[in-house]
């Protein structure tokens, strides 16, 4: 029996990347746009899965048949969940939080079968930024790398350089942990490690 095609419910070039690292190129890419506004009292845990979930299913809904993989990524520093950074001064207040402390980088996959089972995991890294300078900030600020991203940075560009510090995995702190990706599609029938399917 043919397995179905593998859908990917993001628009993150980040994602897709990594997907390609092990192998893999999705039939489709159809990202789901959904209200992230975090819930009351809502833990950055809980809000990734959440988000991950109603993801994948929303476009398991226009792909009847299909494998939906879906993401999540929060930043968090304590219990507070940190924004995408849309303009400046949101990425700004981002970094000057985290200067000089660690916090935790939560992203949750989902994966939607075609009989209407979602499997899902969880994977939490933590990132530690040097002390930032002012001067430094701006630096990263004028980049243009923070746009669009949580906690207003990206790990896999010049923030690099500010971190000091990883604890868990490098690639879900980028978008998508690729071990608990590749363990999800092995057991959906994707052989990871040739990128065929089994």
């Amino acid at each position: 029996m043919p397995l179905p095609p593998l859908v990917l419910a993001s628009a993150s070039p980040r994602r897709l990347a990594l997907l390609s690292q092990i192998g893999l190129v999705p039939d489709a890419v159809d990202p789901a746009d959904i209200d992230e506004t975090p819930g009351r009292a809502e833990q950055p845990e809980a809000h990734a899965a959440r988000l991950a979930d109603a993801k994948a299913r929303l476009v398991a809904s226009r792909h009847p048949g299909a494998l939906v993989l879906a993401a999540d990524t929060v930043v968090a520093c304590g219990r507070r969940i940190l924004p995408k950074a849309e303009d400046a001064a949101t990425a700004r207040t981002c970094l000057a939080l985290l200067s000089g402390r660690r916090h935790r980088v939560i992203t949750a996959l989902a994966l939607a079968r075609p009989d209407g089972r979602v499997t899902e995991r969880r994977v939490t890294s933590t990132v530690a930024f040097k002390v930032l300078s002012a001067p430094e900030i701006e630096a990263y600020l004028a980049s243009g790398e923070w746009q669009g991203k949580a906690g207003g940075y990206a790990i896999q560009g010049r923030a690099a350089a500010l971190v000091r510090f990883v604890s868990g995995s490098y690639s879900a702190v980028v978008g998508l942990p690729l071990f608990e990706t590749a363990s999800l599609l092995e057991a959906a029938g994707i052989a990871v490690r040739t990128g065929g399917r089994t």
